[in-house]
């Protein structure tokens, strides 16, 4: 449960709503103590630095960069989409820092919900923990329900898919129902239920084809580029045809690209070395996807111009104006396998947030139980995956997938909020793992049995018989000063000031930026 602080014991009805908002920011410490103490099954420590790659990238690379290229690039960046993921990236990358941070301090299922119910509060670590399953659900529904009209492309048409996986549209309920996706939910459940480690090694092979369509991709599109003379870079409207606002609206737009990295924090609890591993993993996966993005965006502005590229099929009608028809069957696969993937990084973390939110006693303890065998939240992977399988299969989610970059957009938000507070929040305000307080407890108990040995000293003058008994400054351990503490929490305080005004001027600053770059009167 959560960290109680400062409970009041007057009675009243002041004093129950001031413990209601006591227990809306209350804080629980790192080490997840009670896991422990009422006797809930660890989860398998079997993912290392690789299998974190593995479920980085394929949950970061979907099938929208398929499409995204030619749609921003033919309405915010033209020539220039390069620099718009370049952008991206890096935002993205900041926010990734801040994972990583987190997930090694803090190395629990639970993510964002982990790391805010730790920093901020219950109250927050609630709604966050409810917004990130709201978008696992929503966004896995929606991949899904796109890898069916891929499928039919590959087997010849719309209609080509056998009768028991076609869409069909049924009258009475008004809904076109998609029983592809939904057996492919229930496929992808039942893996993810064998164990991590299976599951993971899936996801590298999917992956691993994923990436070597994109290289396809870029080689072979490279080499068309360099045969034909880059014909997409030779236009009159230059290489910023929409200015700097348009490459900044291009960055915002291609942002999601980026989003999948936080499956590899919702892992924390199941790395073999979290310290170090789901660092190297988070950032080694985000440039992955980084360099891919940018070298696949270079090749294809250069293949077409961007005023004539195909918004839906950009990629491989690039192919087929160079005459290669046939490479649409192979970008086609690449764009199943990038779902498929995607897919298994949308239902992953789901079952981990329940269990964690269970765990802190916010869900019934029926979310926390862990197979002996498997060492997996077999229930909460379970039901979790029959909800999304319901909603892939009845509804067209496609509407919804708004909510899921505002749940996107507030866990990031509250990610870097947790890193500020941890940042500078004095130590006796912040919880802290049992484990490094018994580390400051002994250390205070060793200053203060060295100040009382110190002051022994002022009776006995150097040279009597008690002086080799003693430890005295350069014989043994230095003697505890007062006015060091003090001088260090004074360093302290002035740091937190300066980091708060710096923390303000760059809020401003980007505030000024993004106004001066959306200005109309200011020169391109």
């Amino acid at each position: 449960m959560g960290l109680l602080v400062d409970q009041p014991n007057d009675g009243g009805s002041s004093s129950n709503g001031y413990s209601g908002f006591r227990s809306f920011i209350r804080r629980k410490q790192v080490d997840s103590v009670h896991v422990k103490s009422e006797g809930h099954q660890q989860l398998a420590k079997e993912l290392s630095v690789l299998q974190l790659l593995a479920i980085g990238v394929g949950s970061t690379i979907g099938a929208g960069v398929y499409v995204l290229v030619g749609t921003v690039a033919r309405e915010h960046s033209g020539p220039a989409l390069t620099i718009s993921f370049l952008i991206a990236g890096i935002a993205a990358a900041l926010s990734a820092f801040c994972y990583a941070e987190l997930a090694s301090r803090c190395p629990s299922a639970g993510s964002a919900y982990h790391y805010s119910y730790i920093c901020v509060g219950e109250g927050v670590a609630w709604l966050i923990g409810w917004a990130l399953i709201l978008e696992y659900t929503i966004g896995g529904s929606a991949v899904a329900r796109g890898i069916s009209p891929n499928l039919a492309l590959l087997f010849g048409g719309e209609d080509s898919l056998p009768i028991f996986l076609a869409r069909a549209y049924i009258p009475g309920l008004d809904v076109m129902v998609d029983p592809c996706a939904a057996i492919l939910v229930l496929v992808v459940t039942g893996l993810l239920c064998v164990g991590i480690k299976e599951s993971a090694f899936v996801q590298a092979i999917v992956t691993t084809a994923n990436v070597c369509v994109m290289l396809f991709v870029i080689i072979v599109g490279g080499y068309l580029g360099f045969k034909t003379g880059w014909a997409g870079y030779e236009l009159p409207s230059g290489y910023f045809p929409y200015g700097v606002n348009g490459v900044l609206a291009g960055s915002a737009t291609v942002f999601f690209a980026y989003i999948g990295f936080d499956s590899v924090a919702s892992t924390a609890e199941e790395v073999k070395n979290p310290q170090r591993d789901l660092p190297l993993g988070i950032g080694i996966a985000l440039s992955i996807c980084c360099s891919l993005y940018m070298l696949v965006s270079v090749v294809i502005v250069g293949l077409v111009p961007y005023s004539a590229m195909d918004p839906d099929t950009p990629i491989s009608s690039a192919f087929a104006s160079h005459g290669m028809e046939w490479a649409v069957y192979i970008i086609t696969a690449g764009a199943v396998t990038a779902l498929c993937s995607t897919l298994m990084g949308s239902i992953l973390p789901q079952p981990r947030i329940l269990m964690a939110m269970a765990r802190d006693g916010l869900l019934p303890q029926f979310f926390s139980d862990v197979n002996k065998h498997t060492q997996v939240p077999v229930k909460s992977t379970i039901l979790t995956g029959i909800g999304s399988a319901l909603l892939a299969f009845f509804m067209d989610v496609s509407q919804l997938a708004g909510m899921v970059s505002v749940g996107t957009l507030l866990a990031f938000t509250v990610v870097a909020i947790s890193i500020l507070i941890l940042r500078y929040v004095p130590p006796d305000e912040m919880p802290l793992p049992s484990s490094l307080q018994e580390s400051i407890d002994s250390v205070s108990l060793q200053y203060s049995n060295t100040l009382d040995i110190n002051r022994q000293n002022l009776r006995y003058p150097v040279g009597t018989s008690k002086d080799s008994d003693q430890p005295l400054e350069g014989k043994g351990e230095a003697p505890f000063d007062p006015l060091i503490v003090k001088e260090a929490e004074k360093f302290n305080e002035e740091r937190r000031r300066i980091a708060a005004w710096n923390i303000t001027s760059v809020c401003v600053g980007v505030l000024l930026l993004t106004s001066s770059a959306s200005a109309e009167n200011l020169p391109r």
